[in-house]
């Protein structure tokens, strides 16, 4: 509107369609084409729909990303107004599972060409039932690998070394000494078991190794002796063992119906008294009733959780309350460039699907 309001001041000021021809090859010239040009290619923008700017939603840095390419319009703009804007939107950005793809959503969206995943994990979304609707859904693998396994090995770390504990008693009012008493375990040697073996498994291999770490692994499929060979890690078909022989247990697995509640009671009772659950996939991989009663009775030592189910936890679970709990809110892969890289992947994808491309990062039905 900027634009087209300048064009005109120009022309008014110009007094005549004469002098306007005049300054054909000027540099004002040029700067009025440009506008028209930007205002046309502006307009033709398709429109997606996104969950919110702010605590909730996208951060303000990297909505420029999306604004290149898209018109997008919040989810509460569009539920005030979906007549509005209902025909128009041709993609969806989801963002920690919002918009929810819901099919009365959906159904609300006739020219909706994808549904653009912030994340690997795609287990909130229908996709067989949204791509019987045409609509193609995409996610973002590998940008968020790095992040997530760094944040794996921070809480490994913090929650062996007792870095919290540590950090409380340091600034608490009433310390009057250092806490001698307040002791970890050695991560230097210790042997890692990582449950998923996919390119974020790997990299937290690859992290291990730089601690000496003896590293086990169970996966659907074995990687190759190359890969094994790189980050020195030893293939366990039966994760029975890997849960006996390990001082640390990573999940690193998709949430599928074949890895829910994958740790239980009975894998519980099968790792060391001393060892430590790592979790960085999903909350429902873990039975969280039996995580609890296991941390409660000693069966093994502590827990360290980036997930869990719901999120947030309701604040009288017992999780909350233990002492061998570490719990962050799910920010595996909160970093500002990590974030700034999975909104780029996001709309490539959008716009491939737009446009009628080949799309990266597709997500088939299976």
């Amino acid at each position: 509107m900027r634009s087209l309001c300048y064009i005109r001041c120009v022309r008014k000021l110009l007094g005549s369609t004469q002098a306007f021809q005049t300054l054909k090859g000027t540099n004002l010239h040029r700067s009025v084409n440009r506008l028209q040009h930007t205002k046309v290619m502006d307009e033709e923008k398709p429109w997606a729909l996104i969950s919110e700017v702010g605590e909730q939603g996208y951060l303000e840095e990297v909505t420029d990303v999306m604004k290149q390419h898209f018109h997008i319009v919040c989810h509460r703009d569009f539920s005030q107004n979906p007549q509005l804007y209902g025909d128009k939107i041709q993609a969806m950005f989801v963002w920690n599972a919002q918009p929810a793809a819901e099919p009365s959503l959906l159904t609300a969206l006739p020219s909706l060409k994808v549904v653009a995943n912030g994340g690997v994990g795609i287990d909130h979304l229908d996709v067989p039932y949204i791509s019987s609707l045409g609509v193609k859904v995409t996610n973002t693998p590998g940008v968020v690998s790095d992040a997530t396994a760094d944040m794996a090995m921070a809480l490994l770390l913090a929650s062996a070394r007792r870095v919290v504990e540590g950090h409380q008693a340091a600034v608490d009012p009433k310390t009057s000494h250092l806490p001698l008493c307040l002791m970890g375990f050695e991560v230097t040697g210790a042997t890692l078991g990582i449950i998923g073996m996919g390119d974020i498994g790997y990299k937290i291999a690859r992290r291990s190794k730089g601690f000496d770490m003896k590293i086990l692994y169970h996966n659907r499929n074995r990687r190759s002796v190359e890969d094994e060979r790189a980050v020195g890690a030893s293939y366990r078909q039966n994760m029975d063992d890997l849960l006996k022989e390990s001082d640390f247990v990573m999940l690193a697995v998709n949430l599928t119906p074949e890895t829910t509640r994958l740790i239980s009671h009975r894998e519980m009772s099968l790792m060391k008294p001393t060892a430590t659950l790592v979790n960085i996939s999903r909350g429902l991989v873990v039975d969280q009733d039996a995580l609890v009663k296991a941390l409660q009775c000693g069966t093994i030592g502590a827990a360290a959780l980036d997930v869990t189910h719901p999120e947030p936890l309701p604040r009288d679970h017992p999780l909350l309350t233990l002492p061998n709990v570490l719990i962050t809110p799910h920010v595996g892969t909160n970093t500002y460039a990590t974030t700034r890289r999975m909104v780029q992947t996001m709309v490539e994808s959008a716009v491939a699907a737009v446009t009628g491309q080949p799309i990266p990062n597709e997500v088939k039905p299976t």
